[in-house]
């Protein structure tokens, strides 16, 4: 009896084991009704702004649409620092907890590592703002929606002479970063082609972005008028501060990196006045999607929204449209969502906050207007 009454124990906990087995594989293939949504993006640290927007504009994107009724969504964030070793970890931690879509890594270098793996293991990414060509290259099951670097750099260069902004251009470009480096190749080669003339060309590493000193006095000497940026907030920021120290005052002309610069604590953002980039995004339009989604953003965290939480909004909305196109189930492992949503999105457009009617070409790259802005008294200010 007793050796049966061990037995019986014994297949118990072997159906118990195989349950709960099941019950997480179910898990894992969004059982629940929802598919699982996993991103990194730097939540604490120097780039914060950016993964903090993302996920901020994502998460009110995903309650909107919980609360239609129909498709519903589970998002979860962890933090990368704007690592990449740490975006790794992160990303193998969404995928622990079952995650069957990506949205990415926030920015490049971190994209770039998480990408590799996210191509490896068949999951569907969907990055707001990771540029870099690095990112997609290779990979069909990683798209952007964000502008890539090389479009950045040519409309930068289209843009300074369409509206004649600068004679003699200087850029500063952070060598070690394939964000910074991709978008300055470009807009060189696109420069060269229009006939800008680029007077100065100096570089900075991660050891070397709090002291602009001698990239500046080269600029200075040589007559720029205009400097180009291509590059996050956080090391601009520090170069307004040095020029003005020196008695320097050129135009200054950003890209999507800059984004963000408004809200760098403890900035005196009078130092940023006239800086122009481009970005899909308008915070003072007056369309009915942006004016609903700028309040709901400023009622919840108190801010403007900049261009990266609208790229995260979008994210959301263009899966929602890719997902219901392709007639996807939550119950759907995430290799079976991948092959669908490549299809989905190579063959659909999409209206957002950052684009109307876009379109994906099979390289992951969106297509989509930029618009100009100059910040003038402490906000943001349309060109165009």
């Amino acid at each position: 009896m007793k050796l049966k009454r061990i037995i019986c124990i014994a297949i118990s906990l072997v159906l118990v084991a195989a349950l709960a087995a099941g019950c997480s594989a179910n898990e894992k293939k969004g059982e629940s009704g929802a598919f699982k949504i996993g991103g990194t993006g730097p939540l604490t640290g120097v780039a914060a702004i950016y993964g903090t927007a993302a996920m901020n504009g994502a998460q009110i994107a995903v309650d909107e649409i919980n609360a239609m009724g129909g498709i519903k969504f589970e998002l979860k964030y962890e933090d990368d620092e704007h690592d990449a070793e740490k975006a790794v970890n992160a990303y193998n931690t969404l995928k622990d907890w079952g995650m069957q879509i990506f949205l990415g890594s926030v920015t490049s270098t971190p994209a770039v590592a998480t990408s590799a793996e996210a191509f490896n293991d068949r999951i569907f990414s969907l990055t707001p703002s990771a540029s870099s060509t690095d990112v997609t290259k290779g990979k069909d099951n990683m798209f952007q929606m964000c502008f890539a670097d090389p479009n950045q750099g040519t409309a930068s260069a289209q843009y300074i002479a369409d509206k004649n902004l600068g004679t003699k251009i200087a850029v500063i470009y952070k060598n070690d970063d394939p964000y910074s480096k991709g978008i300055y190749n470009t807009f060189a080669e696109k420069a060269a082609e229009l006939n800008l003339e680029i007077v100065s060309t100096t570089t900075f590493t991660d050891d070397s972005q709090t002291d602009f000193n001698v990239q500046l006095l080269d600029a200075k000497d040589k007559g720029a008028d205009l400097i180009f940026l291509p590059m996050y907030y956080t090391p601009a920021s520090l170069i307004f501060q040095q020029a003005k120290a020196m008695g320097y005052a050129p135009k200054y002309f950003g890209v999507d990196g800059m984004d963000g610069i408004l809200t760098l604590e403890n900035f005196d953002t009078s130092l940023a006045e006239g800086v122009i980039l481009l970005t899909p995004f308008n915070a003072d339009s007056n369309d009915e999607r942006t004016v609903n989604f700028v309040n709901k953003y400023k009622e919840l965290f108190d801010e403007i929204p900049n261009q990266f939480a609208a790229d995260g909004y979008d994210c959301i909305y263009a899966l929602k449209a890719a997902l219901e196109a392709a007639e996807c189930k939550p119950s759907m492992t995430a290799s079976e969502l991948c092959e669908k949503l490549i299809g989905a999105f190579t063959t659909m457009k999409f209206d957002g906050l950052t684009g109307d009617s876009m379109t994906w070409a099979a390289n992951g790259e969106v297509s989509k207007s930029p618009k100009g802005m100059v910040i003038q008294n402490g906000a943001y200010v349309g060109l165009d």
